[in-house]
């Protein structure tokens, strides 16, 4: 059966973006099947494909989903893909399962984020409770992007001067300190302060602590 047949098997819903998903990458055609039967009877939606390079030519759905991915395939192997992923910024959860595992190649899998690296055969509700565990995880990362770019846009609002008075306060300077490094005097930098707390919408500076070390370091540089 084909890759295509399977994910048709169960059309997905594309506009109902918070449905999870599962994506199967596997280049055994049985392997596919079973997984795909498995998780649809779980009551979530799975896609297929028989290679790393299908996937990525493809994309993946923007919407709560995992990876369950065999670790050896002709062309890019699971672990390939792993680190594709992680360099293009896409933290999207894999759970490895292949035949021919190893530990250093187990360990190296779980200090890039996997979610778990199982053996075939291995057991179906061993397999359900990581891909369960992978899809919160995948709801929660989602989440937090979702903040980090509100607060980004929320940063982009402050004026030069704000931005900079921020950057000194979040570097832990007094206001006097600031006002002597910028020239200015200790009201015109607490009217700053005030300005871009209010325009990231913190009440505490122990938020916008928060919010500041959660931005890209590129932003807050």
């Amino acid at each position: 059966m084909s890759n295509r047949s399977l994910a048709q098997r169960e059309p997905l819903k594309e506009h109902e973006s918070d449905e999870p998903l599962v994506i199967i990458v596997d280049d055994d055609a049985s392997v596919r099947e079973a997984l795909t039967e498995l998780v649809i009877s779980a009551g979530i939606e799975a896609i297929c494909y028989a290679s790393t390079r299908a996937f990525l030519d493809a994309g993946a759905p923007d919407r709560p989903s995992c990876l369950i991915v065999d670790v050896r395939m002709p062309g890019a192997s699971g672990l390939d893909l792993q680190e594709h992923l992680g360099r293009s910024g896409d933290p999207r959860p894999i759970i490895f399962l292949t035949g021919y595992g190893d530990i250093p190649m187990t360990v190296q899998a779980m200090k890039a984020g996997a979610i778990d690296f199982l053996t075939k055969p291995v057991r179906d509700q061993t397999l359900l409770d990581a891909v369960h565990t992978a899809i919160a995880r995948d709801r929660v990362q989602r989440e937090q992007s979702v903040e980090i770019k509100r607060n980004v846009d929320k940063l982009a609002t402050l004026t030069p001067r704000e931005r900079e008075v921020l950057q000194q306060v979040m570097g832990g300077r007094l206001n006097k300190q600031i006002a002597f490094a910028l020239g200015i005097s200790e009201v015109t930098v607490k009217l700053h302060r005030s300005n871009a707390m209010r325009k990231m919408a913190t009440t505490s500076m122990g938020q916008m602590i928060r919010i500041w070390e959660a931005l890209p370091a590129a932003v807050r540089a």
